[in-house]
C-alpha cells in the first residue's frame, strides 16, 4: 500500500515548502510523520530535527541526534546505505553502534523503498548546525563494542514480512505498529539489559518523560485484548483517540500528547483503521499488578472518591460525555504500574498545548484539576487503590512511597 500526503509538522513550522516536493519526499514525509521522528529528534523549544533531546534511561543519559542535512552535525554527507544501516542495524557513519533508544529494533522491519522515501524527505529539510550534548552514560554503558553482545543477544535484523492468512488491511497495520509506529518501544516491559521482554510485549511499560518542564515516570498502558488493555475498546474509541485525540474512552494526556498531535492525527484514515485492526487482534496478555488493597484501605479510598471523583466520574465509574471519561475499563487505571494514573491525579490533565483536532476542543469533558494539594499520599493512594479494585477491576493496590515517588 503506497501513500502519498504532505502532512506539515504538527506543532512546529515546517521546514520546507510541501509544494515543492517531488512525490517520493511527499511520501517520505509521510512515512517520517507516521514514525514519529519530530518528537525524539526536537529539544523542548528546540528547533525540528536537530536533536538534543534527553532520554533518561537506568544506564543514563542519552541525547538524540541531528538529523538536518547539515555536512558537519547532521547527515548531510550520508548516503542512502549508510542511513539504512542506521534505521535497519543500528550501525553509525563510523561503524559504531547506537544505542537502543533509537528503535533500529522496530525500524529493521521497514522496507527499503520506505527506508528511501524518508531518507529523501530529510534530506530536504533546512540544514542546522548543532551537535547534541555528550551522552551521559557511567561504565560500562559508555563502551558502545560492548552494544555488539547486547545486540547478538537480543537483536534479530529482518524485514517485516506479511503473513497470508491475514488480511491486508491486517498487514499494514502490522507493519505500522510493529515498524515505523514501533509502538512497543514504549508499550513493553524491559529486564535489566534494557531489553524488550518478548513474552510480553504490548503489555505495558514504564519510562523517563519531560512533561511542562518536569521530568517523571510515566507508565505506557496495555495494549493487548486483555481486561487491563483494550477489551472494552472498541474500533471506534481506538481510531477517534488516535486521529482525533479522544474517544468516548479516553483523552490524550502526558507523553502521548506528542504520539498524537505530531503523528497519528496527521495518519490517513485507513492507516489508522489498519492499526486500530492490528491491536485489536493482540492476544490478551498482562503482567501481574500485585495484590488489592486491605478492606480497611478500599473503605478509604472509597470515601475519597465519593468526595473527589463521583461527580465526574460517577459512583459507578462510568463517566459521561459531559463530565469525565470513564474509569471502568480503563487501562490507565489498571496499568501494571501505576505511574501515569499517579501523576494525572496529582497534577491534573496535562492535556496538549496544540488541539488535535476541532472535535477535541470542542469536547464537553470537564478538565481533570490537580489534586496535590488536596491529598496526602496516603489518600491518594488509598483513593487509586480503590479505583484499581472496584467495578470487576482487579488491579493491585497503590502505595503511599509510590504517590511519594511521582510527587
Amino acid at each position: 500500500m503506497t501513500v502519498v500526503i504532505s502532512v506539515g509538522l504538527a506543532g512546529f513550522s515546517s521546514p520546507v515548502n510541501a509544494a515543492e516536493l517531488t512525490e517520493i519526499e511527499k511520501r517520505g514525509e509521510y512515512l517520517a510523520t507516521a514514525g514519529n521522528c519530530v518528537s525524539c529528534h526536537t529539544s523542548d523549544n528546540g528547533k525540528a530535527f536537530v536533536g538534543g533531546l534527553d532520554f533518561e534511561t537506568p544506564f543514563g543519559t542519552i541525547y538524540s541526534t541531528n538529523i538536518t542535512p547539515d555536512p558537519e552535525t547532521g547527515i548531510g554527507q550520508w548516503s542512502l546505505e549508510e542511513f539504512t544501516a542506521a534505521m535497519r542495524e543500528g550501525v553509525g557513519r563510523e561503524g559504531e553502534h547506537l544505542y537502543p533508544v533509537f528503535p533500529y529494533t522496530s525500524f529493521t522491519n521497514v522496507s527499503d523503498e520506505d527506508i528511501a522515501a524518508i531518507f529523501a524527505y530529510l534530506k530536504t529539510l533546512t540544514p542546522v548546525k548543532s551537535t547534541p550534548p555528550e551522552n551521559d552514560l557511567g561504565f560500562p554503558y559508555n563502551q558502545r563494542w560492548a552494544l555488539g553482545l547486547w545486540k547478538a543477544l537480543y537483536f534479530d535484523e529482518a524485514r517485516y514480512e506479511p503473513q497470508p492468512e491475514q488480511s491486508a488491511e491486517w498487514n499494514r497495520g502490522a507493519y505500522l505498529v510493529e515498524g515505523l509506529g514501533h509502538c512497543g518501544m514504549c508499550h513493553s516491559p524491559r529486564n535489566f539489559m534494557g531489553a524488550i521482554d518478548t513474552d510480553l510485549a504490548m503489555t505495558g511499560g514504564r519510562y523517563m518523560e519531560r512533561v511542562e518542564g518536569k521530568l517523571s515516570a510515566w507508565s505506557a498502558p496495555n495494549l493487548t485484548s486483555a481486561p487491563s488493555g483494550l477489551a472494552k475498546w472498541s474500533d471506534e474509541d481506538i481510531q477517534d483517540y488516535l486521529k482525533l485525540g479522544f474517544s468516548h474512552r479516553a483523552g490524550v494526556f502526558g507523553p502521548m500528547n506528542k504520539v498524537v498531535v505530531n503523528s497519528t492525527r496527521h495518519m490517513t484514515d485507513e492507516d489508522v483503521r489498519a492499526m486500530t485492526v492490528y491491536l485489536k487482534s493482540l492476544p490478551a496478555n498482562a503482567q501481574d499488578s500485585g495484590k488489592p488493597a486491605s478492606e480497611d484501605v478500599l473503605r478509604a479510598g472509597s470515601l475519597q472518591y465519593d468526595i473527589h471523583c463521583g461527580t465526574c466520574h460517577l459512583p459507578t465509574g462510568e463517566g459521561s460525555s459531559e463530565t469525565g471519561p470513564p474509569l471502568l475499563g480503563s487501562p490507565v487505571v489498571m496499568d501494571t504500574d501505576p505511574a501515569s494514573l499517579i501523576n494525572i491525579t496529582l497534577y491534573g490533565a496535562q492535556t496538549p498545548k496544540t488541539p488535535p483536532s476541532p472535535e477535541w476542543q470542542a469536547r464537553e469533558w470537564k478538565r481533570m484539576e490537580a489534586f496535590d494539594s488536596k491529598l496526602t499520599d496516603e489518600q491518594a493512594a488509598a483513593l487509586l487503590s480503590f479505583v484499581r479494585a472496584s467495578w470487576g477491576h482487579e488491579a493491585g493496590a497503590v502505595t503511599a512511597k509510590q504517590v511519594a515517588e511521582q510527587r
